[in-house]
Formats: C-alpha cells, structure tokens, sequence
C-alpha cells in the first residue's frame, strides 16, 4: 500500500502577537545589538515568532504577520524580514508535523547511509517523501542541507535536537518513541563520545599524576 501524499491545509493568520514569553526573550535579544543595529537581530527574533507559534498551535512555522510584527519590532522593511525567512531551510512558511525530521542528504551523510535513514522515515513515520507530513500530523519531513555534524553521520535532525549515527533501525526506534510521547537524548545513538572513534578515544587517553 502507498501512503498518499499529504500536506497540511492552512490558511495565513488574520493577527500575530508576540505573547509575554515571547516578549521577555526579545528583550533579552534585543540588548545584544548596539543602539542602530537592531536588524541584526531578525533571525532570533523569527525563531521566537517560529517557537510561539509551535507553543500556540503545536505547529513550528512563520505566518506573514509574524514576519510583519519582526518588521515592525525593529524598525525594518517587512520586505527585509521575508526575504531572511524564505532564505533560510530552518524556518518553516506553512504548518508542519508536530516533530519536524530533517535528513541530511549531504555527501558525507550519504556516504554513511542517509538514505537509509530516510526510508525508516518514510516506514516508521508514514511520510510519502521530502516535504510532505503524515496522514495524522505527526511527522513532517524534510531534506536539509549540511548539519554540520559530519563527523558522525548521517545526522537526523529532530526540531532543534541532532542525532548521530544513524541507521535505519535507530531512527524507526527514535521516531516510535516520538509517537508515543517520549523525547530521547540528543547525540549520539552508538555512545560515540562527542567526536572521538566509534569504540572511544585512541590519542590523548592518559593523564600525567594520574
């Protein structure tokens, strides 16, 4: 049986206002620009838009009128703020899943098996493909650009959170813990320590005194 493809329906919100936690976080982003600077701060400040919006509706996403009160919170063109959110991958223009599975298909991720990683999204999640969500609204999934996380991979990207060294029956156990409600650590699935040899560290291991 094929899964159809499936989107989620949506409709650009009439208003947006940044709520109390919102606010206390552009405060905070706010001061780390010098007085005239405040631009710089527009990509914290879509990801603020981003997390409330994920707090309000269960769905990570820019709405226009989001963009529109970034615009107006620092002085900027709301042209401006649209062209930094359609720039950049991790910034989502429509409703997604509840958990956003972003697969690195770069070539040192590929060469470790992205593709596998890709097709237990597709079995465990019941995703059709690359930008498309599930038939209940759990699971969108995405290809992405490099992670940054070369050294192990193939890197899944879960929301904010990255796991390491994947394979196909890693990511369908992460992905049924995530439909059962569960969150498992971040990092790495095969206890790699940070970026040393799978097995632990070679160099380096014995301390002077010790």
């Amino acid at each position: 049986m094929t899964t159809p493809d499936t989107t989620i329906a949506f409709t650009q919100p009439d208003s947006f206002a940044f709520d109390a936690e919102s606010n206390a976080a552009i405060e905070t982003i706010v001061k780390r620009y010098p007085a005239g600077k405040q631009a710089s701060a527009v990509i914290p400040l879509l990801y603020v838009v981003q997390r409330q919006m994920k707090r309000q509706t269960g769905s990570a996403w820019v709405p226009n009128k989001g963009m529109d009160a970034v615009a107006e919170r620092l002085g900027m063109a709301p042209i401006r703020v649209y062209e930094v959110a359609t720039f950049y991958f991790m910034f989502n223009m429509k409703p997604i899943g509840t958990y956003h599975l972003q697969v690195c298909g770069t070539t040192p991720c590929w060469l470790r098996g992205s593709d596998e990683v890709t097709r237990a999204c597709k079995d465990a999640g019941h995703v059709a493909g690359f930008g498309q969500t599930s038939a209940d609204g759990m699971f969108t999934m995405t290809e992405v650009e490099c992670l940054g996380g070369c050294v192990n991979a193939p890197i899944l990207c879960v929301d904010d959170d990255y796991y390491e060294d994947m394979d196909y029956g890693s990511t369908v156990k992460l992905i049924e813990a995530l439909r059962r409600g569960e969150r498992p650590a971040p990092g790495s699935v095969i206890g790699r320590q940070t970026s040393a040899p799978e097995g632990g560290p070679l160099t380096l291991i014995d301390v002077p005194g010790e």
